[in-house]
């Protein structure tokens, strides 16, 4: 692969040979690997390709980590179905304390795991430790939530007769998880089917696999039994369709792009497995005239520029009422000119690079459909100095529903301000999209707060905040962003079959 022209920058290139120490210690501690990761130990793939895994701030490669093949990946499940068994028939209690012990060994290495995570994400340091921290909040949530997976006594309709209903795991579960949280999505699928006594293959993204080989590491260190937790990076098409094509495999766990999680749907149609899905995210952030504006603005920056806007549940649209509308513009837009681009390991950095080229050009292109249709560029709209995949904090005035970027995610930091009048016509733009993952808006009306709240199609809703996550909450969306929960006991619920027992001839 060829490096991005910022490695070249003399603006950047210092952070090369700063990357490659520290990952060079995290080698001699064994938290970097390359190889797979099934049935308890490194395996390389049975074939000799090798997926190059760089820095998207500088276009250095950091890694070239094994390719599974089909033959891998049926291994992988192979030791994940012997192994689920014997997980879990250990009692509930014994699976909470290697939770527990592997939520203390990543909070252990938060340090090292954000570097890590840094090198082959991009997001800077601190964003980066504080994902890893929350990665082990899940993991010290479903420690405890292992333990409540509690069953019913039916009341009977018939002497003699018990109604018991249980809940018993899954079996073997598939998780496939994306590169702009790669250590977060693994602790929101892979921790509660451990909790619930599954066993899982995990494929993580292409882009980003050193996050999960690390936590697998952490999590065998921890007393994670062989089998419980194996990891196969390779070609996602390939990878997918063992995933999906074995009937060992029963459930199906995917964050990403709604596109692949309808075929993914598909896919696992023939052996009718279980689903959950968290997909696309279109989130409108609604600012109405009574709102404290200086919590939106707070807010609005926080919940846009997060990661360089790449997330499924940051601000794409934000519709403003038109009293504070050019108000909170123009205070938005100096915030915004004042946000520090730079490389993830340098200190007092706001926003880092892109994930890769692609991701740069589908943000111009938003933004040029969007200059075409009559909206203005505020500040930012280029790529940055820097070079390679930095992109300047954008804000865009004018914007309608006309352009591209109001029906899909760029996924960049471009924040594009649309006006309206009244509630009713926020209510209208807001849900005027097939995605219902997330939704912001702040109100000091309290009237409003329900009327809003309950009037949007959208799985996760903000009043007066944009920060919604906590591990104690479901997350998940409405409509085609996606099926099921993640966080709070329903995330657990996702990984149980209830089985309903009826046992006659007790007697009196």
């Amino acid at each position: 692969m060829t490096p991005l022209a910022s490695a070249e920058s003399p603006l950047v290139r210092p952070h090369v040979a700063d990357v490659r120490q520290r990952l060079e210690a995290l080698r001699g501690d064994g938290l970097l690997r390359e190889d797979l990761f099934v049935d308890g130990a490194l395996r390389p793939a049975t074939g000799d390709a090798r997926l190059e895994v760089t820095d998207p701030a500088t276009g250095a490669v950091i890694a070239r980590v094994a390719s599974a093949s089909g033959d891998d990946v049926l291994a992988a499940v192979e030791a994940a179905e012997r192994a689920r068994r014997h997980w879990a028939a250990r009692t509930a209690t014994d699976r909470s304390n290697v939770l527990w012990r592997w939520h203390e060994l990543i909070l252990e290495h938060r340090h090292d795991l954000g570097v890590l995570l840094t090198a082959e994400q991009g997001k800077p340091l601190a964003a980066a430790e504080g994902e890893v921290a929350y990665s082990a909040a899940f993991i010290r949530w479903y420690a405890e939530e292992a333990r409540r997976a509690y069953g019913e006594i039916v009341p009977s309709n018939k002497a003699g007769r018990r109604i018991l209903v249980t809940h018993q795991p899954v079996g073997v579960v598939g998780a496939i998880t994306p590169w702009n949280f790669p250590s977060l999505m693994i602790a929101r699928k892979v921790a509660p089917a451990i909790a619930a006594g599954c066993a899982v293959v995990l494929k993580p993204a292409s882009e980003t696999p050193l996050s999960a080989l690390a936590l697998a590491e952490l999590a065998a260190r921890a007393g994670l039994p062989p089998g419980v937790l194996n990891v196969v990076h390779g070609d996602p098409v390939e990878v997918g369709a063992v995933l999906t094509g074995d009937e060992r495999v029963r459930l199906i766990t995917f964050t990403g792009s709604t596109e692949i999680g309808r075929l993914l749907m598909a896919q696992s149609a023939r052996s009718v497995k279980r689903l959950t899905l968290e997909l696309g995210g279109n989130a409108p952030f609604i600012v109405f005239d009574d709102a404290d504006l200086d919590a939106a603005l707070a807010g609005a920056i926080e919940s846009k520029y997060r990661n360089a806007g790449q997330t499924c549940v940051c601000a794409n649209r934000i519709l403003v009422q038109g009293g504070v509308h050019d108000e909170l513009v123009e205070r938005y837009a100096e915030q915004a000119a004042a946000m520090r681009v730079g490389h993830g390991l340098e200190a007092g950095v706001a926003i880092g690079p892109l994930i890769d080229e692609a991701a740069v050009r589908k943000v111009e292109r938003h933004l040029a459909d969007a200059a075409a249709k009559g909206a203005r560029v505020l500040g930012g709209g280029h790529r940055h100095e820097l070079g390679g995949t930095f992109f300047e904090p954008t804000v865009l005035v004018g914007a309608d529903p006309s352009m591209e970027l109001a029906g899909a995610e760029t996924f960049g930091p471009v924040a594009p301000f649309f006006r309206f009048e009244d509630e009713e016509e926020a209510v209208e733009l807001a849900n005027s999209t097939e995605s219902g993952l997330a939704a912001y808006f702040f109100t000091r009306d309290l009237g409003r707060a329900f009327r809003v709240s309950e009037g949007l199609e959208f799985g996760v809703v903000g009043v007066n905040t944009g920060a919604i996550s906590y591990e104690g909450a479901p997350f998940g969306g409405m409509k085609q962003s996606g099926l099921g929960r993640e966080g709070s006991r329903h995330g657990l619920e996702e990984f149980l079959e209830t089985k309903y027992v009826c046992i006659e001839g007790i007697g009196q």
